[in-house]
């Protein structure tokens, strides 16, 4: 599956990105778990969305830390399928997070790899930040992907 096509395919109509999000759920349902909403994807790029609701949080009624990891994942990983050349396989061989603030409310996860260099083989860190609404940093993820050409 070509995700970087079927992501602009499902953007040109209305609720299409939420479509092409539910449809990731489906191939990896883990990520169901936190009811993502990926908005942004293009090589070296990739934003996802999540709610604040009483799924996702802790005791203390923030966001669980698992769930902006799973986010971070999502993001992270998603990125990296869209910019590898094509051939190229990954996966997460190690994620390091910081938990900066508590999450109160909805967060966005951003993938930003536009300083990765996408031909290395092995090991590359892609970097993930998470904000709230405030725009604020709530965590940060470096995430190891493995790459193999």
């Amino acid at each position: 599956m070509d995700a970087l096509k079927l992501f602009n395919k499902f953007k040109s109509v209305p609720q299409g990105t939420k479509l092409f999000s539910k449809a990731v759920c489906v191939i990896a349902p883990y990520f169901g778990s936190i009811k993502p909403h990926m908005t942004e994807l293009r090589p070296g790029y990739c934003e996802v969305k999540m709610k604040n609701r009483r799924s996702v949080q802790n005791h203390l009624k923030t966001v669980h830390a698992i769930a902006m990891c799973n986010m971070a994942e999502l993001a992270g990983g998603t990125m990296t399928d869209v910019s590898i050349p094509k051939g190229s396989r990954w996966i997460p061989a190690e994620m390091t997070v910081k938990y900066v603030k508590k999450a109160k409310t909805d967060l966005v996860a951003i993938a930003d790899g536009s300083n990765v260099d996408w031909h290395t083989q092995g090991n590359v860190v892609v970097p993930v930040v998470i904000k709230d609404t405030h725009g604020e940093v709530v965590f940060t993820a470096d995430i190891s992907m493995n790459l193999k050409h």
